[in-house]
C-alpha cells in the first residue's frame, strides 16, 4: 500500500523537475548546470529532463494553475531564494497536484485496491502541512 506522497516522489517530483529544468534552460537561458545546481541534481539529470526521456510520469503542462506556480518558482531559483522558500514552493505546486486529483490514475497503478472514485485524501491536502 502506498500512501500519496510515496507515488509524488516516484512520479510527481521528476515531473516538476522537468518542467523547471525546462524553463531554467529555455526561458531563463541558464546552462544545464546552473540549472542542476538550482535543482540540487545533476547535469546529465538536466538534459535527460529537458529532452523529456525523465520526468514524464505526469503532464504537468496542461494545468494552466500549476503551469503558473511552476514559472513563479523557476523565476524566483534565478534569484536569491532561500532553501526553505523553495521547499514551500515546492510542496505547494505538489499539493495542489494533487488536490486537483492528477496523481489519482497513477496511485490506482500502483495500488489496485485504492477506488479512486471514493478516495478524497488528496483533494482535502490544502489541510495537510508538510511543512
Amino acid at each position: 500500500m502506498l500512501i500519496p506522497c510515496e507515488v509524488a516522489v516516484k512520479c510527481a517530483l521528476p515531473a516538476i523537475r522537468a518542467v523547471l529544468a525546462k524553463e531554467l534552460v529555455t526561458k531563463h537561458d541558464l546552462k544545464q548546470a546552473q540549472a542542476a545546481r538550482l535543482l540540487g541534481v545533476s547535469q546529465p539529470a538536466i538534459s535527460l529532463y529537458c529532452r523529456e526521456i525523465r520526468g514524464k510520469a505526469i503532464d504537468l503542462e496542461s494545468d494552466p494553475e500549476i503551469t503558473k506556480l511552476m514559472e513563479e518558482l523557476a523565476t524566483s531559483l534565478t534569484k536569491v531564494m532561500s532553501r526553505k522558500d523553495f521547499i514551500v514552493k515546492f510542496c505547494e505546486i505538489c499539493r495542489t497536484l494533487r488536490a486537483k486529483g492528477l496523481m489519482c490514475s497513477l496511485h490506482k497503478s500502483f495500488d489496485p485496491s485504492i477506488d479512486i472514485e471514493k478516495c478524497e485524501l488528496c483533494i482535502t491536502t490544502s489541510t495537510i502541512r508538510c511543512t
